[in-house]
Order: C-alpha cells, then structure tokens, then sequence
C-alpha cells in the first residue's frame, strides 16, 4: 500500500496490477492508495475506507459488492477497458456510484486485432509459419488452406462501435456481413437477424464482439457452433464467458467445424490444454488492445473520467447503467 498527498484532496483507491501511466497521471492532486487485489484489499483500514472517494481500477480485475461496501463514501468507480462486467454495476447503480469505462480510445485497434485473427485463422498463418521454421519446406511446399476468406460470409455478435470498425474493414475486403443484436441498429444496412441461431445457419462465420455478463454467458453454444458447418470459423474477441468453451473444443476436435480464433478464455489466463493441442485453432493471450499507443490512451481516459468528476464535471464515458445527467 502507498498514500501520497494532502489528507484535503480526494482520497482514490488505485486498484489492480501497478501501473505508472495511472499513478503518475492522478499525480498530487489526489491521495492515492494502491492495493493490487482483493487479498490485499482486505487489510483495509476502516478508517482508510471511510475517506475512499472514488476507485480507479487498472485492469479487469473483479470489483464486486462486497469490495464497494466497504467505501461508504465512495462516488465513482473508473475502470480500464471497455467491457465492465467485472464491475458490480447493479450494486454502483442503486448506490448512486458513478461507473466509467474506456470505449471510443480501442476501437480500432481491437477491430485491426479481430481482422488479423480471422485472417490468420482461416489462412493457417500460425500453423505456416511454423512449417518453415521446422524445415518442412524444404522437402514440400505447404498444403493449400482448405479455407479462404473469398467464399465467406460473417456474422457479427454485437453490432457497437467495434462491431461497426469490424464490419467496415470487411466490406473494404468484399466480404458480406450480417449481424445479430437485441435490437436492430436503423443506421447500419446489414441486414439483422433477432435470433443468434437463425444467423449461424444462414453463414460460416462468427466474430463476436458483444459484452459479457450474466445475459450473454455460452451465448454461443452448442446448436449455434454446430450450425455453422464444416467450413465455419468461429473468432472470439469479447469475453471468454460468451462462448460455450467446452462445445467449442468438442465442435473443433470432431471437424464439426472448420477453425477457431480466440483472445478471450472463459478462466483466463489459463487455457484449456485440450485447445492448446488442437492444430485448428489460434489462441492469443487476451491482446486485442494491446499496443503501447491504444493501452495508454485507455490509461488516460481512466484518469480523465476521475478527474473530471472530482472537478464537479461530467465524466465522458460513464456507462449506461450509471448515467451522469448532470453535477
């Protein structure tokens, strides 16, 4: 634990794995108090948590009703990423804590990232790649993929903001998209499909890039992996918790399906050894806004939305469940 400042500024609890970018950006202008997780977390000072009065959370690290009980003055919660299902909002909402995120910054670079996956997925780069590192191309050119991205149609599992950088990308490569979503969107032209399942009949591939939580847990289950065919390609860059991870092995070692792209695990960081064996799928570690660029900028909207707050401003990217109408 570390506190720095005059017991007159704010008091912020700076939660999660150590970061700089964070720490240095609140500066002297609030007393920081870092704890990296719940177990350190729980050697909390009553009288420390009376003074918390907001929380900055530097990774997607669990942040749940019994850890916001604790800070009875606490009135925002600013968290790193832009999913936010590790966050109690249920509990911040009837509490009237202020809950932010960090949309808009990783946009594009998670869509770049859900491009290369499915490209490399379907291509067999990774599996290429290490065919010439062993020396087999020596004796035999590589066999032809039996996938190509030319005979595709993908189907999006969200249609937000990174659903629409994905689709756009895809139209630019002459690739039909349709989407499902609970609602259609009336400013996108893709047609829409109400039911996940009718979608996966009616296409190849999936992308899903819709939040987690309770309302989309094994969303993607056996029925809707299954009916992709023998040439689907199922790319996963939302939560580990969306897609049925056990029908996904079983539909992957039965050729049930063709291949499979995944940067989100359902128990990360670890990964199902029955997935790290099979040769039909790409697995990254959880990377999809990983550069130096996207991340920091990420970092600084998490302390943008802390500042502004205790400024007496709106902060600029509240979530829904918690809006701000006004200070």
């Amino acid at each position: 634990m570390a506190a720095t400042g005059s017991t007159e500024k704010p008091d912020v609890l700076v939660f999660g794995p150590p970061k700089l970018t964070i720490t240095k950006a609140l500066g002297d202008g609030f007393v920081q108090h870092t704890f990296e997780n719940q177990r350190d977390l729980g050697r909390i000072a009553p009288a420390m948590a009376e003074r918390i009065r907001g929380i900055a959370v530097t990774e997607l690290i669990r942040v749940d009703q019994a850890m916001l009980s604790k800070f009875p003055k606490l009135e925002i919660v600013s968290t790193f990423g832009v999913g936010y299902d590790h966050i109690d909002v249920g509990y911040a909402r009837d509490h009237k804590i202020v809950v932010t995120h960090t949309p808009d910054v990783l946009t594009e670079e998670t869509a770049d990232a859900a491009l290369g996956l499915l490209i490399c997925t379907v291509r067999e780069y990774v599996k290429a790649d290490r065919y010439v590192r062993s020396g087999l191309w020596t004796n035999q050119p590589y066999p032809l993929t039996v996938g190509s991205m030319r005979d595709r149609t993908v189907g999006l599992v969200g249609m937000g903001r990174i659903g629409k950088a994905i689709a756009r990308r895809l139209e630019a490569m002459k690739i039909p998209v349709v989407y499902h979503a609970r609602r259609a969107d009336p400013n996108v032209l893709h047609r829409h499909y109400p039911k996940l399942l009718d979608m996966a009949k009616a296409v190849d591939t999936l992308v899903v890039m819709t939040p987690g939580g309770s309302a989309t847990s094994k969303l993607v289950n056996a029925d809707v992996i299954n009916a992709l065919g023998p040439n689907g390609v199922i790319v996963n860059l939302s939560r580990g918790s969306v897609v049925d991870e056990e029908a996904l092995i079983e539909a992957l070692k039965s050729g049930s399906i063709l291949a499979a792209g995944l940067d989100v695990y359902a128990n990360e960081p670890v990964v199902p050894e029955a997935l790290k064996a099979l040769s039909n799928v790409v697995l990254l570690p959880h990377i999809a806004s990983a550069s130096v660029l996207t991340r920091g900028a990420m970092d600084q909207l998490v302390v943008e939305n802390i500042k502004d707050w205790f400024a007496g401003k709106i902060p600029p990217t509240p979530v829904p469940e918690t809006p701000v109408k006004g200070r």
